[in-house]
This record gives structure tokens, C-alpha cells and sequence, in this order.
């Protein structure tokens, strides 16, 4: 008899810890539930929408989470999108770039409970959570390649909104291509938006008239424009934020990458794994690895000018040399 009761407990046990372990590998019991409000161009940008789109991909391919998203078409306003995601129950609402600051941080105040990430951004609200980028830090790295190979000595820059943020990557821009050619000429535009690419194609030829022979547009869907036109006009361009040399292979020499795939994943494994997310706000450049260059394409560079290059990457990482004050 005691045999049997020994037996029937150890079945008991058994069935008890595969229950338990069952559970745990189970995805649906206790994963993570993320959600995000696009920027306004939305996915298909080739830019910095698809590149936060990704890092949320990557979070659900290789940490298990779960999440959701919203676009401005879809949702006419930031706030109608942001709250959305808030009802959903969502265990962070993430807003990428810095036109969602308002709305953001209106639902934010009226979720306390709910943790919230700004891309591009800072927020003082106790459960904002910031990250932004040393895009100066990149841009200046692109100005360098351009200064240094440009065969007209003008060369240009094309902004999306006339904003700080957009003044950061014209500031690092025209610094670099100072420091490789103090007599080059920088002529610079802003179209006012991140979504047009007809307009992007107009203001490319406009700079390609003057001379310019390298432009780096920083103006999202607006700047693809820019590319496809440098491309049919025979001279160079430059991408940004994610690598785009497949738009325009003839054309396209680097990009200033900024790693918001990056942020994004690392910031939902902490979460994952710590059950909060530590700092208050991150901000990233060369040495964190927020921001690079890609690799040189189209063009070649001496010996020496890849030393200088690489020389200027060192000494921005190092603190040795610093584009903003």
C-alpha cells in the first residue's frame, strides 16, 4: 500500500512541475505587450519609422514579446494613436520622434500607471522614459567624406522640418566637410516636411544646378526623393538614418546611421529582463553606438583619407573632439 501511495505522490509531483514548466515556456501567460506610434511618414519611410518598426521585430523574434502599432493616417491625430495603445494594455507606449512630444506626454499625465519611451525627444514626466541621438556626431563623419571627395566644392544639405533636431545633422554636416575643405561651399535647404519625395526631387535639382555633386538629405521619405534624383543626375547623395544604398547603388556613397533599432531592442530587453528600465534619459552617439557611418560605396577613398576618417571616429568616441558644444 505504501508502495502505491509513493508512487501516486511522485506522479503527482511530476505533473505538478510540468504544469509549472509548461507555463513558463509558454509565450501568451506573461510576455511582454509593447506598443508604438509611428513617426509621421509611417512605415515605408526607408527610414526612421521602418528602423523603430524593426527593433520591435527583432524584440518579438528573439525575446518574445508582443506588440502593436499605429500610424498617423490611420489614427488622424498622435493622441487618438497613443491612446489606442494605452486601451489595448500595453506595458510600454513607445513615441517615435519629437512631433509626438505633446500628445505623448498629454496621455502620459492621464496614465500614470503606464510606462511611455520618447524617440528623439525629452520628457520631465516621472513615467516618460527618453532617448535621443548624437546625430551631429554621424552627420559630421558623412560632411568629412564629402568635403574630402567633392570635385565642385559645393556641396549640399536638404532638412525636413526646420527644426532643432534637423539643425543638429546640418550643424555636425557642415562641420565635417569644413574640417576636410575649409573652402567649400555648404548650401543648404529645408522643405518643410518629411513625406515628399517630389518635393525632395526639386530641391535636388536645384542644388545639383549650382554645382553641388554630394547632397545629404536628413528629411525622411522627403529625403528618398533627394537620392533618386542625385542618382539620375549622375552625382552622389548620402542616406540617413537607416543604410540606403539599395535606393540608389550609382549614387548613394554612405549613410549616417542612427541605430533607433537598436534603442529600441535594448530598452525592451531591460525590460524584460530587469522588469524596469533604468535611466531616466539616454542620449547616444559614436561611443554607445547609437549612431555610425556606413560602409563607403560608389567611391573609393585613398589610403589617407580612410586614415583620417578612421582617425576622427577614434577621437569623437574618445571625447577628443566634439562637434556640439
Amino acid at each position: 500500500m505504501k508502495k502505491y501511495i509513493v508512487l501516486f505522490t511522485f506522479a503527482i509531483c511530476i505533473l505538478v512541475l510540468s504544469a509549472c514548466s509548461n507555463t513558463a515556456e509558454n509565450p501568451e501567460t506573461d510576455n511582454l505587450k509593447v506598443g508604438i506610434m509611428l513617426s509621421d511618414a509611417g512605415l515605408g519611410d526607408q527610414s526612421f519609422s521602418d528602423m523603430g518598426f524593426a527593433g520591435l521585430e527583432k524584440a518579438r523574434d528573439e525575446l518574445g514579446i508582443s506588440f502593436d502599432y499605429r500610424e498617423l493616417q490611420d489614427t488622424q491625430t498622435y493622441e487618438q494613436g497613443l491612446n489606442e495603445l494605452v486601451d489595448e494594455g500595453n506595458d510600454l507606449v513607445i513615441g517615435l520622434g519629437f512631433s509626438i512630444q505633446e500628445d505623448l506626454e498629454k496621455v502620459a499625465k492621464e496614465n500614470p500607471d503606464v510606462s511611455f519611451l520618447l524617440i528623439d525627444s525629452q520628457s520631465e514626466l516621472p513615467n516618460v522614459h527618453n532617448i535621443t541621438f548624437k546625430e551631429d556626431e554621424g552627420s559630421f563623419l558623412v560632411g568629412l567624406v564629402a568635403g574630402m571627395k567633392t570635385q565642385s566644392n559645393v556641396v549640399g544639405f536638404v532638412g525636413g522640418e526646420d527644426v532643432e533636431l534637423i539643425h543638429k545633422f546640418e550643424a555636425g554636416f557642415v562641420a565635417g566637410v569644413k574640417a576636410a575643405n575649409p573652402e567649400a561651399k555648404v548650401v543648404s535647404k529645408y522643405a518643410g516636411t518629411f513625406g515628399d519625395d517630389k518635393l525632395g526631387e526639386s530641391i535636388a535639382k536645384e542644388m545639383i544646378t549650382v554645382g553641388a555633386d554630394y547632397i545629404y538629405p536628413a528629411a525622411g521619405f522627403t529625403g528618398v526623393g533627394v537620392i533618386l534624383e542625385s542618382q539620375k543626375a549622375g552625382t552622389y547623395s548620402f542616406g540617413v538614418d537607416s543604410d540606403q544604398f539599395y535606393l540608389a547603388e550609382g549614387s548613394v556613397v554612405s549613410s549616417m546611421v542612427k541605430q533607433v533599432d537598436v534603442a529600441i531592442y535594448d530598452t525592451v530587453k531591460e525590460l524584460v529582463e530587469k522588469g524596469s528600465i533604468n535611466e531616466k534619459n539616454k542620449q547616444l552617439g559614436l561611443k554607445e553606438n547609437g549612431v555610425a557611418i556606413a560602409p563607403i560605396r560608389v567611391i573609393n577613398l585613398t589610403p589617407a583619407e580612410q586614415d583620417k576618417l578612421d582617425q576622427y571616429i577614434d577621437d569623437i568616441s574618445n571625447g577628443k573632439v566634439t562637434i556640439l558644444e
